[in-house]
Parts: C-alpha cells; sequence; structure tokens
C-alpha cells in the first residue's frame, strides 16, 4: 500500500542529482509514512552531505522529522561558507583527486588523500578516525553513516574543483607549507641537507630549499614553479575577495 504523499522542490544546485521531471518546481513523492524526511530526500539521489536547511510549509525542520500526507517540502543547498563543528578543518581525498590533493597542499590546507582505492569503508572510517571532510564525486560514498562530515565535488576539472572546494568551506591558506606529496609540514633546509636529490645543474643555480618533515622530499623554485605561483596567487586572490 503506497504511503502518504509529499510534494518535494528540489534547490536548483541541488538538480544534478535528481530525474529531470523533479528539476522544476515542486513534484509529487510517496513515502511509507515512517521514514524520516533525510531518507526520502536520499531516496531522490541527493547526498545529505549536499543539503542545507529542510522546510516544511515554511517552517525548518531536521533530517529525522517525518512527513506528512500533503506537506510541501523544499530542499535547500547548504550555505557558503559552510562551518564544520568540533575539529580543525581537514580534508580526506579519494583515488579519483590526485589533482584536487596536491593543489589544496600547495595552499597549505591539511589534506590526506589515498593514491590507491581502499574502498568506501575504509575511507569512511578513516574520515570519523581522523575528523576529517571526505571528499569525492562518488555519491554511494558520501551516504555513508559513519562519516565525520563530507561534500561533493561536482566539477571534473581540477581549478574548478579548487575554486569550489575553496568557496564553500574558506579554509585558512598557507602556502608553501606542506609537501605535495604526502601531505607532511616543510621546513628549510641547506643545500647540503639535500643534495642527494640534487642533480648537477639543480645544485649549481639553486640555493634555497625546503625540506618534508615526514618523508624528506626537498622543494626549490624549479622549472614549474612560475605554474605552481599562479594557482597560489590566483586562490589567494579569490580568498581575499570573498573575505
Amino acid at each position: 500500500m503506497n504511503g502518504p504523499e509529499i510534494h518535494v522542490q528540489v534547490a536548483p544546485g541541488l538538480g544534478l542529482f535528481v530525474a529531470p521531471a523533479r528539476r522544476q518546481g515542486a513534484t509529487a513523492l510517496t513515502t511509507d509514512g515512517v521514514s524520516t524526511l533525510g531518507h526520502a530526500v536520499e531516496s531522490l539521489g541527493i547526498p545529505l552531505t549536499e543539503v542545507g536547511a529542510l522546510v516544511v510549509d515554511g517552517q525548518e525542520v531536521p533530517v529525522s522529522y517525518v512527513p506528512a500526507a500533503g506537506e510541501h517540502v523544499t530542499v535547500h543547498e547548504v550555505e557558503r561558507p559552510q562551518s564544520v563543528p568540533g575539529a580543525p578543518l581537514r580534508f580526506l581525498l579519494d583515488v579519483h583527486l590526485g589533482t584536487l590533493a596536491r593543489r589544496l597542499r600547495l595552499l597549505g590546507v591539511d589534506t590526506a588523500y589515498e593514491s590507491t582505492d581502499i574502498g568506501d569503508p575504509a575511507l569512511a572510517a578513516r574520515s570519523a578516525a581522523e575528523q576529517r571532510v571526505m571528499l569525492s564525486r562518488d555519491r554511494g560514498l558520501l551516504r555513508r553513516r559513519e562519516l565525520w562530515a563530507g561534500a561533493y565535488v561536482y566539477s571534473t576539472r581540477p581549478e574548478e574543483q579548487l575554486r569550489d572546494i575553496l568557496g564553500r568551506f574558506a579554509p585558512e591558506l598557507r602556502p608553501w607549507t606542506r609537501c605535495t606529496a604526502c601531505n607532511g609540514l616543510l621546513r628549510e633546509a641547506t643545500k647540503d641537507e639535500v643534495a642527494d636529490q640534487l642533480k648537477h645543474g639543480t645544485h649549481r643555480s639553486y640555493d634555497v630549499f625546503a625540506q618534508c618533515a615526514e618523508c624528506g622530499r626537498a622543494y626549490w623554485k624549479g622549472a614549474h614553479h612560475d605554474q605552481l605561483e599562479a594557482i597560489v596567487e590566483r586562490a589567494l586572490a579569490e580568498s581575499a575577495d570573498r573575505g
């Protein structure tokens, strides 16, 4: 037997998660009469990580609310910047977001990254254990209850991904302070300390170095520095504009 029918209107920014017929105006959704509104929203394909206020007949309600027949529900997007209470802001990225991970680290944002596919349960468990915001394009992963927090990465282009995440969470930026390979903190290093990692031309041409305190990798202003500097300057400028 069908349960109560409610009317759901989804914010435009969440339209990609739902069937085309549900992207314009309020549409009918049949519920079972006992499940929560959060469950009903997820049944449409929307991860709760992307949901802001849930408004029923003009009143904001929690995801645990059980909707009744005839009620009108509006599903809003998360507000930006989004706060994540209870822990310093730090991220965990899945295997498909390596470039985004390196760019966040370049900006000094604490970013863990799994370079192999360890599976959704393990990723969710690490998110919870380390209190990291899980970033992914995997909607199934973002629906796992054990996640500490999560966010869907909307674009497939690294520059747009970075802009989106920085705009959504507004993390503190401290460029050139983290290892892009392992996320460890960098420290100043002498040429002698990193000499074993330098080719002859580099040894002759550069005098200022940094080294990762975790993995030992050496850094200097090499051939690709201008490209990296452009990423940093753009991120800092956009952050200042938002502030």
